[in-house]
């Protein structure tokens, strides 16, 4: 039977949202720090990222369950980030998935600390992981690993830092946004192609799928940053703009965004064509990035 894309989302975000607090209630944290942990964990979001890990196995045949360390680490990792993101020294935001950022709630030094909790303990996650061998194990943490720090979003983050102020071209733009945001949306992808076994030339397909759909994903956000809502969004909208950032809005105009963002989306769709599988998940994902509202 087929699942529509909204009806799969719903229950894989279930999923993953009644996990996550396990590993977190199992640790023996200290109580401030652990509810700064669960406060930005579990306040919400698409979790587009463990969705798309859950939709490469299932167009592998593969069960998903393999998978659910693996998301779980992955979407601990995507929640650090938001919280250093939002601190003073950075973007220095008070809204986040429509709650006041974590800093806000628990100081800025308890922020600090709840973020690199999350980093660590998905590492613990990953490693603990009954259902895969030690070997594909170990390839997924040297690439969780690659695709966090600072060869991918870590040194994207600085890219972007040192772009504030100055007038990148479209070409250094997307370099920025493929280790920044791209890193950890190719990830999932790339797992569920490792867990799932894919073969070499699937693997290939699958994730130059996945490097599109990344600059896509980014494009919307920039769309969005300028066309959304707070409401809609859970957190400020033109802090692009007022942060004087680089986006594809301010390069190319909200049209030109518009037409990079669907040919990134036509793209990512072609690649998946020549899997062999059955990626119809896959495919209303890419296409989901081109309506999306936030």
């Amino acid at each position: 039977m087929t699942v529509s894309l909204d009806t799969y989302m719903k229950e894989k975000k279930a999923w993953i949202d009644r996990v996550l607090p396990r590993y977190l209630n199992a640790a023996p944290i200290p109580e401030k720090l652990k509810s700064s942990m669960s406060y930005s964990l579990m306040a919400g979001g698409k979790r587009i990222r463990p969705i798309l890990l859950f939709a490469t196995l299932h167009a592998l045949g593969t069960d998903e369950e393999k998978g659910l360390c693996t998301a779980a680490g992955l979407e601990m990792i995507h929640s650090y980030s938001l919280i250093h993101d939002d601190l003073p020294a950075m973007d220095d935001d008070d809204l986040r998935r429509g709650k006041p950022t974590n800093h806000k709630v628990f100081g800025e030094a308890t922020a600090i600390l709840a973020g690199d909790g999350l980093l660590t303990l998905a590492f613990q996650v990953v490693a603990s992981d009954r259902l895969l061998s030690g070997e594909v194990k170990s390839r997924i943490i040297e690439r969780l690993s690659n695709a966090a720090g600072p060869e991918g979003m870590v040194g994207g983050q600085q890219e972007d830092l040192e772009a504030e102020e100055q007038a990148l071209t479209i070409d250094k733009l997307m370099s920025v946004h493929r280790r920044k945001t791209g890193r950890l949306i190719r990830f999932p992808v790339e797992a569920g192609a490792l867990i799932g076994e894919a073969a070499r030339e699937q693997y290939q397909c699958l994730t130059a799928y996945a490097d599109h759909l990344g600059l896509a994903f980014q494009i919307g956000d920039d769309i969005l940053d300028i066309t959304g809502s707070e409401a809609e969004l859970g957190k400020t909208v033109g802090s692009d703009l007022t942060n004087h950032k680089n986006t594809y809005v301010s390069l190319l105009t909200l049209d030109g965004a518009r037409k990079e963002l669907s040919r990134h989306v036509d793209r990512a769709i072609a690649y998946l064509g020549s899997t062999g599988l059955k990626t119809g998940l896959l495919e209303e994902i890419a296409a989901y990035l081109l309506h999306r509202t936030h």
